[in-house]
């Protein structure tokens, strides 16, 4: 039913792709897996072919076509029976350069990308860090501007590609004290003085080189930056979709391999005389693992065409990566129960997908985060909007960020999420500076300057205040989660403000926290 959306030439094409996957890649999975590394010389045959840059622009050395091309490339790059190898094939193609593409300067374009098309170059994508996953707010690597450079300082975990790569797309602190509005794309050269590398022993993708990256005082040119200072947070937000549709048809693919081989292996399994294929109770438990898979499919391709129309899917995404990873661990637990204790041998390749399918539920935002991005979309009606059209940037709703991280509880925290929690529809032309002098070990000085719906915060008390604050840290947590009576804590003086009128102005143009 879903081949009506494929034409000659997308049949071709997966022909051509399949016939060389079986030549190059097939055949040496199984050492790439014992090694525990790709070679970087399938990129370059890969990109000889064409494969690399399917979606970009033929300046670049790309094909420019349509988003069906590399549905079918996902499609079987999943199906070599190497999640590990489809990962890496994924992240070069399509993340590692893709907000360069988007939203970088001519020149870095030139710079990179022509090469990570031809597979001369190997990329990656570096947005998590020990402590931060999919709160990329809480990211602590830094970019410090050093004039006509940047210094980047800190490091990035679970990269693909990164052990091997040639350069690193990377999300960085620019303005410690500016919330997401102080999150900068860079592009980092691995080779640089400063960077090291750590290979990541992990439970499956044995082929693919995950590393952990070290960055220390690493010199990296100012035009390195992708599009603006400060509007990394919102470009990774407009990847998230991309990354989850291809994780998306990665497990669907991944799924019908799965049923395939598991389908083979029962016709010649015999038991008890006969082939299991004829027990009832395992034909099935294999049926409706196929409908499940068959309806997931459909869905998928559905949001790959509107992808292809270039409309923005959060919700659908969402949904996709959701039940998807679920259905992939799913299906490669219930196959492998079909080999029986063959399953759990090495010797058999459904022990190997059986350990790639359980990150499914992980990479690319965890389950549980599906799950509260649609609570949002679904329950809150929270709407979002493209970062790269430039009907976002400094204007994506508040809520955004509340997916990936707990409301602040401390004083200190509290009064530097004002930043992400201004109203910016209402804020838009107003403009104040307001110091807040909070003690307590959960407070501290800080200046908070509002200006055509921004807002930032920075340590220390500068230049003129229109309002001065001033409370004990316990006293100002409890005004601003809901736990006391401000009027009453300003009657009896347990906070001062110098100007009520602008304190009640100012607090209008923030969301607030209960």
């Amino acid at each position: 039913m879903n081949n009506h959306i494929f034409t000659e030439e997308h049949n071709l094409f997966r022909e051509s792709l399949r016939e060389f996957l079986q030549k190059e890649v097939v055949p040496n999975i199984n050492s790439w897996e014992k090694e525990k590394t790709i070679p970087k010389s399938i990129w370059k045959k890969m990109g000889d072919m064409g494969y690399l840059g399917l979606m970009y622009p033929e300046k670049y050395g790309g094909m420019e076509l349509d988003f069906l091309y590399s549905l079918i490339y996902l499609e079987e790059t999943a199906k070599v029976g190497s999640a590990g190898f489809a990962a890496s094939a994924g992240v070069q193609s399509y993340m590692a350069f893709a907000h360069l593409y988007e939203a970088g300067s001519e020149l870095l374009k030139q710079k990179y990308i022509p090469g990570a098309i031809s597979g001369d170059k190997l990329g990656a994508l570096g947005i998590t860090e020990p402590g931060a996953g999919s709160d990329v707010m809480s990211i602590r690597t830094s970019a410090s501007d050093m004039g006509d450079h940047y210094l980047v300082n800190g490091s990035k975990i679970f990269i693909t590609n990164g052990y091997q790569g040639d350069f690193i797309t990377l999300a960085v602190k620019t303005d410690p004290n500016a919330g997401i509005n102080g999150i900068s794309l860079i592009v980092v050269d691995l080779d640089a003085d400063g960077v090291s590398r750590t290979k990541l022993e992990k439970i499956g993708y044995h082929s693919s080189a995950t590393a952990e990256i070290f960055f220390e005082d690493v010199k990296v040119p100012k035009e390195n930056l992708i599009g603006d200072e400060g509007h990394g947070f919102f470009y990774v937000m407009e990847s998230f979709q991309l990354e989850r549709l291809m994780a998306s048809i990665g497990n669907v693919a991944a799924c019908e391999y799965t049923i395939d081989i598991t389908l083979q292996y029962m016709k010649e399994r015999n038991v008890f005389g006969r082939p299991i294929n004829k027990f009832q109770v395992l034909r099935h438990r294999i049926t409706d693992l196929y409908a499940d898979v068959e309806m997931a499919k459909t869905y998928i391709y559905q949001i790959a065409q509107a992808f292809d129309r270039k409309e923005y899917l959060v919700k659908e995404c969402t949904i996709a990566k959701m039940k998807t990873s679920e259905l992939a661990k799913k299906v490669a637990d219930e196959c492998l129960q079909m080999f029986g204790g063959f399953g759990y041998m090495d010797d058999y390749e459904i022990s190997r997908i059986y350990r790639d399918a359980r990150v499914s539920t992980i990479v690319g935002g965890t389950t549980e985060i599906m799950a509260e991005i649609l609570a949002k979309i679904v329950v809150d009606d929270t709407m979002y909007r493209s970062t790269y059209k430039g009907e976002a940037k400094h204007e994506v709703k508040a809520e955004i960020e509340e997916e990936f991280s707990e409301k602040p509880e401390k004083a200190i925290d509290i009064i530097r999420s004002l930043a992400n929690r201004v109203r910016k529809e209402k804020a838009h032309g107003y403009s104040t500076v307001f110091h807040f002098d909070i003690s307590g070990d959960n407070g501290g000085e800080f200046t908070v300057s509002l200006k055509d719906g921004i807002c930032r915060v920075k340590d220390g008390l500068e230049g003129e205040a229109d309002c001065k604050v001033k409370a004990k840290d316990k006293i100002y947590e409890e005004l601003e989660l809901g736990k006391r009576n401000p009027e009453m804590a300003v009657m009896t003086g347990k906070i001062k403000i110098s100007n009520l009128a602008e304190m009640m102005k100012f607090t209008k143009m923030f969301k607030r926290l209960f």
